[in-house]
């Protein structure tokens, strides 16, 4: 099925629909209370240990539901150490929307950047949602006073001039939002142009990356407000593929039709080359029926573009903003950090 097929479908109505885990602490990091314990106690301690952990898989009962989880979880691990993701061989760049609020678009944009610029990857996220979430989960300061993605599309500031760097991932960067975006809506109205002006300053700031020996930028990930304004269309103009993020919820399909139909509208009259190329199943919670059947329907009419990775439901993705942390520094070892490393080899290896 062809990108511009997947765009015009429509997603029919239900016919029936049935209505976190805590991250462990490594055992390396927990200081023993009994450091003073004398040598000889200290080794048949570890003995003990060495002897335990060597068997701990091999004594997995599978009838258990969090045993299962367990070793699903340890196999996923295991086919994705020591994967390296290929470099594209143009700079690939996404803009993630979805007009609903709420299904987790700028927590796959900045989680799924942070996957592949962990592994090696030149990324760079554009925050032109004027709350700035996504700003705020890579520790970029966004206050009224910093220079923003608003001035790039208003004031023609080059947008080498606002990116900054993530403190916590290497070839990470971000152009961050400021709450001046709140009006940028009715500021974009009277310029000229004015659908592509964030397509020219991302072109811009490419040739000067090349003009001053820098690396090409791998991908670029542009989150989206939750509507359809004047921002989002900049996005649509400037990007040549489109990743949406869809909760796995029945009111989360209901706007999906008219996404898709602005979409094609876009492809029509301002940007032909772009396409729905990914979604993102999010806020997966495999205890009920409707969620597998969400998935399924979801699936079922879009079977090139649905990864197969899905991002389950997790505290720790919820709580790692708050830490201005992406979940892959805040607790890498979460069942939310494997499901977003998943989605970035997926959609770095189509």
């Amino acid at each position: 099925m062809s990108s511009s097929e997947a765009s015009t479908q429509r997603i029919p109505p239900f016919i029936s629909l049935g209505s976190a885990r805590a991250s462990a602490v490594p055992l390396a990091a927990i200081q023993s209370p009994f450091s003073h314990t004398n040598s000889v106690e200290n080794a048949a301690v570890s003995r003990e240990t060495e002897i335990v952990s060597g068997n701990v898989m091999d004594s997995i009962d599978d009838s258990s539901p969090i045993a299962r989880q367990l070793a699903n979880e340890t196999r996923r691990r295991e086919r994705l150490d020591g994967r390296k993701l290929p470099r594209p061989s143009k700079t690939r760049i996404f803009t993630v929307s979805n007009q609903k609020g709420g299904v987790g678009k700028t927590t796959t944009t900045v989680n799924i950047a942070a996957a592949l610029a962990s592994a090696g990857l030149n990324v760079m996220v554009i925050d032109i949602d004027p709350q700035g979430n996504a700003s705020t989960a890579l520790g970029i300061e966004h206050h009224a006073d910093v220079d923003s993605i608003y001035d790039v599309l208003i004031n023609d500031l080059p947008l080498k001039d606002v990116v900054a760097p993530c403190p916590d991932i290497p070839n990470l960067i971000c152009a961050p939002a400021t709450i001046h975006l709140a009006g940028a809506e009715i500021e974009l109205v009277s310029l000229v142009a004015r659908e592509q002006r964030l397509r020219r300053a991302i072109d811009l700031y490419a040739k000067e990356r090349e003009k001053n020996g820098e690396p090409r930028l791998d991908f670029i990930f542009i989150d989206c407000p939750p509507s359809l304004g004047l921002l989002t269309v900049n996005a649509f103009c400037a990007a040549g593929e489109v990743l949406i993020p869809i909760q796995c919820e029945y009111y989360a399909l209901e706007g999906l039709s008219q996404l898709l139909k602005n979409i094609e509208m876009i492809q029509k009259h301002l940007n032909a080359d772009l396409v729905v190329s990914t979604i993102l199943l999010t806020m997966y919670d495999g205890r009920t029926n409707l969620a597998a059947q969400v998935a399924s329907e979801v699936r079922q009419h879009f079977p090139n573009q649905v990864l197969s990775a899905v991002v389950p439901r997790s505290v720790r993705i919820s709580e790692a903003p708050s830490y201005q942390q992406t979940v892959m520094t805040y607790d890498p070892s979460s069942s939310g950090a494997l499901s977003y490393l998943e989605a970035a080899a997926e959609i770095a290896e189509r």
